[in-house]
């Protein structure tokens, strides 16, 4: 399994491996709809699409949490699990520009546990 960078023909490689899993990261603060917007205009073949603020986040609370709080593990392992995330899994995430939306993936997928990404 990979837990570093990998280049475009490793992925390229792997596009119609079931034991990998590619999410689209792709995000802006500016626009909640930009990452959404720019999935549905098109992704890496097979690629599932995380949503920072419902996906990457726990829900906002007045006062209380910053822009985009932790989500709950359980919750969040859920979600992984949606996707088809499990032990096996090879995870890949991509984002646009300087990397900070596929990182926070790679970070809460090894928060969780899972070395595979």
């Amino acid at each position: 399994m990979y837990d570093t960078l990998i280049g475009p023909e490793v992925l390229s490689d792997h596009l119609q491996d079931p034991d990998w899993c590619i999410i689209d990261c792709r995000a802006s603060l500016t626009d909640s709809h930009a990452g959404a917007t720019a999935y549905a205009v098109g992704h890496l073949p097979g690629a599932v699409f995380a949503d920072l603020a419902t996906d990457l986040s726990g829900p906002l609370i007045a006062g209380i949490t910053g822009r985009h709080p932790l989500p709950d593990p359980k919750a969040l392992a859920a979600t992984f699990g949606h996707w088809g995330i499990g032990a096996p899994t090879q995870v890949v995430a991509y984002d646009a520009g300087n990397g900070v939306y596929g990182s926070r993936l790679w970070w809460l997928l090894r928060w969780l546990g899972h070395a595979g990404v």
